[in-house]
This record gives C-alpha cells, structure tokens and sequence, in this order.
C-alpha cells in the first residue's frame, strides 16, 4: 500500500562548517518548512535527521515528512532512499530540494526528471532511488568565475558563504523556496512550475 507521507528532503552537509553556505539551501529551506509546520526533527538510522508534520491547507490535511540527511551531499541517496522504503512513498511524492549553479542567485526552477546537472547530491539519489521521477525543487545561487581553476572555484564557491547583499535577501528567498515545496504537494507540479519558473 503506498504512504499517505509525502518526502521532502533539503539537500546539505551537516556539522557548523557548512552552516550558511550556499550548498546548503536545501538544509535551509527544510528549516524554514520545520518552523512553519512545527516540525520536530529526530534521528533516522543515523542517515538523516527526520520529522513529520501536516500541513492544513484548503481544509485538508497534508502529512508529510521532512528529511536533512546526515550523509554529506555526495550520499544524499543513502538517507532519501532509506526513508522511502521505510515509509513505502514512492519517487512521485518524494519532493527534493538543492542548491543549482545554473541559476541566478534568487531565481527558483521546479521540475521532475531530468539530467542531475553536476549535482552529486542529485546523483547520488537518482542512483539509490534507481529512478529520477521526483520533483526538485532547485534555489539558485549563482556561479563561480570559470577559470583555470575551475573545480577548485566550484567547490569553494559552493561551500562559500552569502555576500552581504544576498544575505539580506536570503529570508525572502528560503521563504519562496518552502512556498514552491508547498505548491508542488498541494497544487501539483505544473501549478508550481507555473508560479515559480517563470521568475
């Protein structure tokens, strides 16, 4: 029998290192979800900490789960797809959400499917989930100068921190980033591709 729960997972890397880098959208926008729906988080196996929490929309309840896995970016796939056979939700309820270079710093992309485009946490879970049929919902934080040194300036450039003016405007953006989440579950994905590409 498939899960009433739906997943969501704010992709990131733990410890205080990685607190507020850019590589840590994910983990930021599940905070403000987490605050939003008073979602408690707890540990799951060791692989994520994980909550559950309902949203009450539209006079109906949504119950869903809400993950930050523990694994580092580059095994995101062990804590999603551990959560997902343990609570039986299949990929098209599974909700993912990341940081993307492609896009603008501010700029938000709703998708299914598709290419991983770099992302090693997003690879990481097409592998273990065998599959890339779940939403994703991608923040953008801009691009480091291409260079010489290009990977050099990726890594560094993922795992840097806001400039001042991005930081003041960081709150709207997680904010946004919950709304697209939030959209996708109760409206669909075209509706959020609709409200949130387009930007």
């Amino acid at each position: 029998m498939a899960s009433a729960f739906w997943l969501v997972a704010g992709l990131g890397n733990p410890g205080r290192t990685y607190e507020g880098t850019r590589h840590n959208m994910g983990f930021m926008t599940a905070d403000v979800l987490a605050e939003r729906w008073s979602v408690a988080f707890a540990d799951h196996k060791g692989l994520a900490k994980l909550g559950k929490g309902a949203m009450d929309l539209g006079g109906h309840r949504i119950k869903f789960l809400l993950a930050k896995p523990l694994t580092y970016m580059n095994d995101s796939g062990d804590a999603v797809s551990s959560i997902a056979t343990y609570y039986g939700i299949a990929a098209d309820r599974i909700v993912v959400i990341h940081d993307d270079m492609d896009l603008e710093f501010g700029r938000i992309k709703v998708k299914r499917g598709g290419s991983a485009g770099g992302h090693n946490g997003i690879k990481s879970i097409d592998r273990s989930l065998r599959t890339n049929e779940y939403a994703r919902v991608r923040m953008g934080v801009g691009h480091a100068r291409r260079g010489a040194h290009a990977h050099d300036n990726t890594v560094n450039w993922v795992l840097g921190g806001f400039a001042p003016q991005q930081r003041a405007a960081l709150p709207d953006f997680l904010a946004d980033g919950a709304d697209a989440v939030e959209t996708v579950i109760t409206d669909g994905l075209a509706e959020a591709q609709e409200r949130f590409n387009g930007r």
